[in-house]
């Protein structure tokens, strides 16, 4: 009776998580590249590196493909032995720097799965320490007991495709909305909704410190000795975080300095927000599309702002270029760069819903935006959770290549087997 090698169950087990963790991880990011910029953007002022800012989006668009290249080859056992080494070499640095995070939290998450999954440093250590660098040393050591999917003939193209899909996936998204939006301003989000507290809502829990004679001792809020004189009160120390709604705050700024947030989110007729975090970094490709949505606003009765945290010289710079005769609200970058992931980018809401999103490439052109902005205003339930690209034809841009090559390969393999069998008789 042949026995089981629990080795090799172990290594395909550790083969197939951390492949799928990799594959995950770089797909996150691909989703969302100027996130990962600004996540990157982040890091370098952390570490002092803000001379790289302008280079940011680029390096998190090449560490998603690397990434994603690693996980498919170790899922696939391609380059059994060169691909474990890269895996472990990554997996080591990430957990010493998950560390360094953990203790002296530079950043608030690692963003290792982009928005999609947000863990806090510590369990990303943990996740790292006890997870996937132990099983990176697994696959290492036990590299030769990976079944490969492919024979060492097509392994050059996995590699490549591996790294080049996951470019171009970046790229597209980067030129379009995120197929798939993470964050809490998507399509079908109520922003009113989303700042609300529920009523069972968990509050913020605190201890008091109170000192007496030189003693000091914490107190619950029931417990404090509020009124009495003999205890000096010293600090209140925050032990357990209370519930935080996805959209703490959401304020626009009029010339006059008066947040008309409010009348912006009870607009019943619609709202059109042209949204520019930075507005002298904004491009300038569909200005005679954008107008054109103005007008269409004055004439139909809807608002139209546009929203930056740029200055005022920059906001009278972009009037002279472009002629835009609609008003200007100011609010938060962070804010801004949060609801789209566009320079500019243009947002319909109403009664505080968002009901569409356009990429500043994708903004309809003006044979279109009547029937486009009617529809959507008509049927805004049509729009709402619909991704800005259909995740079949992505799915199969993945898949087919790799499927083909797979059965060329085993097409060409077994006619070789049996071009040798042949000869052996």
């Amino acid at each position: 009776m042949k026995s089981v090698d629990y080795r090799k169950i172990i290594t395909e087990i550790c083969r197939v998580a951390l492949g799928v963790t990799f594959i995950f991880s770089g797909t996150a990011k691909a989703i969302d590249p100027v996130g990962g910029g600004l996540k990157m953007e982040d890091y370098f002022g952390a570490f002092g590196l803000t001379t790289l800012n302008p280079l940011a989006t680029f390096i998190s668009i090449n560490l998603s493909a690397f990434e994603f290249m690693l996980g498919l080859c170790i899922l696939m056992a391609v380059y059994r032995k060169l691909t474990t080494i890269c895996v472990l070499a990554f997996m080591s640095f990430m957990t010493l720097l998950t560390l360094y995070l953990a203790i002296f939290n530079p950043v608030h998450d690692c963003g290792c799965f982009g928005d999609a999954f947000i863990l806090t440093n510590w369990q990303t250590f943990f996740k790292n320490f006890f997870i996937l660098l132990p099983a990176s040393i697994v696959t290492y050591l036990y590299h030769d007991r990976m079944t490969p999917a492919y024979t060492c003939k097509v392994y050059w193209f996995v590699v490549l495709f591996a790294y080049v899909f996951p470019v171009w996936f970046s790229y597209y998204n980067y030129n379009h909305l995120p197929v798939k939006d993470f964050r809490p301003y998507k399509i079908g989000a109520n922003i009113p909704a989303l700042m609300s507290f529920p009523e069972d809502a968990q509050q913020d829990e605190y201890l008091y410190i109170y000192e007496k004679d030189g003693e000091k001792k914490s107190f619950t809020p029931e417990t404090a000795p509020a009124g009495d004189s003999t205890w000096v009160f010293v600090e209140a120390k925050l032990v357990k975080p209370g519930y935080v709604p996805p959209v703490a705050s959401f304020e626009l700024y009029d010339a006059a300095g008066d947040n008309i947030a409010e009348e912006i989110l009870s607009a019943e007729n619609g709202v059109f927000l042209l949204i520019s975090p930075k507005i002298e970094n904004a491009s300038d490709k569909k200005i005679d599309e954008i107008n054109y949505i103005y007008d269409y606003a004055q004439e139909h009765h809807l608002l139209f702002y546009c929203v930056t945290a740029s200055a005022k010289e920059d906001i009278d710079t972009w009037i002279n270029n472009t002629g835009a005769e609609y008003p200007f609200l100011e609010a938060d970058d962070v804010t801004l760069k949060t609801i789209i992931r566009s320079n500019p980018g243009l947002v319909l809401m109403k009664s505080g819903t968002i009901l569409s999103k356009w990429h500043y490439l994708d903004i309809p052109p003006e044979d279109e935006a009547n029937d486009v902005i009617e529809r959507i205003l008509r049927y805004p339930d049509e729009d709402a959770g619909k991704e800005n690209s259909p995740w079949l034809w992505i799915i199969a841009c993945f898949t087919l290549p790799l499927l083909l090559v797979w059965i060329y390969d085993c097409v060409r393999n077994r006619k070789k087997s049996e071009e040798k069998k042949d000869k052996s008789i």
